[in-house]
């Protein structure tokens, strides 16, 4: 037999846990709202994003990848923008009170919010369709955070990780559909679905490096798309180039273009660098051993252009990830 719990029953229970008590926190879970200290010249950078039960995961998705993928997506934003990622906050709205559900779901999310030292100090609990709503808040030094905007003509355009894994578990989830993948990488590209990687120490790495960035959460073209119209430029990608898995690679090579091209959740990095700083880019990423690739260039002309290995145009007919569609 469940117990009922109310909110404040649930919140004492699975919530108000000091995972990780932070100087930085003077009043946390409990009180009306939390009261924190920003750090002498930081700057404050937050994000917030939603997931909705069949829109952004699987409804047979595990409680405990929901959780993790939960904080894992907000703290890709703060990793784009190079800030380091302090506190927390979350809005979940459940269909019922239920125990399990809750036990495996913390365990996804404080296990993340345990790997990078974070705090929890505070949100919201209510009732209705599965929704999980996080608030990351992050430092960056004042001056130094990495945005969309300062891209220019002749810069090196970068990603880190492989493009496409997450689009194609989702593709086969959805079709039912195996794509000739063995269940090894069945498994694999499941898992980067689900356990995305936030590329937080690549964004600490880039600061004073890298001259523009974006995180890959709707798909390598249409966030690339978001980094140029935000500079007034265009870009050449050589598609040669896109780092694909070992999964991707096993496909048609249009097919794996067009899920590296625009699949969303991904959560790469994306960013630009300037030739000269290139050197120091090697440095600074061969200390963290994370995988990267230079896959084009900034142009002048404004729009994407798209090119095989043979030069010529790619047209992919596929768009990125749409939220109101």
């Amino acid at each position: 037999m469940m117990m009922a719990y109310n909110e404040f029953d649930l919140i004492q229970l699975f919530f108000n846990q000091e995972t990780k008590s932070r100087k930085d926190v003077v009043l946390g879970i409990g009180d009306d709202a939390a009261l924190l200290q920003v750090p002498f010249d930081q700057q404050l950078v937050v994000t917030t994003d939603t997931l909705v039960a069949a829109r952004h995961f699987h409804t047979n998705t595990l409680p405990e990848d929901i959780g993790y993928k939960a904080l894992a997506v907000n703290l890709s934003d703060l990793a784009a923008m190079g800030a380091e990622p302090a506190w927390i906050l979350l809005a979940l709205t459940l269909p019922s009170a239920d125990e399990s559900w809750l036990r495996q779901f913390i365990k996804g999310f404080f296990s993340l919010m345990q790997q990078f030292q974070l705090q929890l100090v505070g949100g919201d609990l209510t009732q209705g369709p599965l929704t999980i709503t996080v608030q990351a808040l992050g430092f960056v030094p004042t001056g130094k955070a990495l945005c969309r905007r300062g891209a220019r003509v002749g810069d090196r355009i970068y990603v880190t990780g492989s493009l496409g894994d997450a689009g194609l578990a989702l593709e086969a989830l959805q079709k039912k559909e195996n794509f000739g993948l063995t269940p090894t990488q069945i498994l694999t590209v499941t898992q980067r679905l689900n356990r995305p990687d936030p590329r937080v120490d690549v964004g600490l790495a880039l600061r004073d490096i890298a001259s523009s960035a974006i995180d890959v959460s709707d798909g390598l073209a249409a966030d690339l798309h978001h980094l140029l119209s935000a500079n007034r430029v265009g870009a050449i990608l050589q598609l040669e180039k896109l780092p694909l898995s070992e999964s991707l690679l096993s496909l048609p090579r249009e097919s794996a273009w067009n899920l590296a091209l625009s699949s969303g959740d991904d959560y790469e990095l994306c960013f630009t660098v300037p030739e000269s700083r290139e050197s120091i880019l090697q440095q600074h990423l061969q200390v963290l051993k994370t995988p990267y690739t230079c896959i084009g260039s900034i142009k002048k002309d404004r729009g994407l252009l798209l090119l095989d290995e043979k030069g010529s145009v790619f047209n992919s007919d596929k768009t990125g990830f749409q939220h109101f569609v």
